[in-house]
């Protein structure tokens, strides 16, 4: 069902502060733009891989949904994984049938790429919040 990653989120009480982090000591070369996801209650860069991608997030206004994470992890961390599948909708009813909570009550939105997401609750998956994304155009 899953495909490749396509990226790691992670939450950032400072998407610049952390875009330094990736630069100076990471050595990333390619840094995207920031830009405010309004809908999602957050702002986003991703910082991009050789094979993936880490994407920023940073709240968006005092209803960010990210604000309650960063309460419990002050410094940030990694938020969520995201993989990429071809069809959002089959994904998520495989998911529900086999008992995953999906978020959101199971309805796609757009995502920061421009495509169709879901999310999957932790409890379901290990302890780990997981991203599905429909894959992007272009991308086999």
């Amino acid at each position: 069902m899953i495909g490749n990653l396509n990226h790691v989120g992670v939450a950032t009480p400072s998407i610049e502060d952390s875009v330094k982090l990736y630069r100076d000591m990471l050595g990333a070369t390619s840094i995207g733009e920031t830009f405010a996801m309004e809908e999602q209650g957050v702002w986003v860069c991703f910082v991009n891989l050789p094979n993936s991608q880490i994407e920023l997030i940073e709240p968006y206004g005092e209803t960010s949904p990210i604000r309650a994470f960063l309460e419990k992890n002050p410094k940030g961390g990694q938020h969520h994984v995201c993989f990429e599948v071809e069809d959002i909708e089959a994904a998520r009813d495989a998911l529900v049938a086999k008992g995953a909570t999906v978020l959101n009550g199971g309805k796609p939105r757009i995502g920061a790429h421009g495509v169709p997401v879901i999310f999957v609750h932790p409890k379901d998956m290990g302890g780990v919040l997981v991203e599905l994304m429909n894959r992007p155009e272009g991308k086999h």
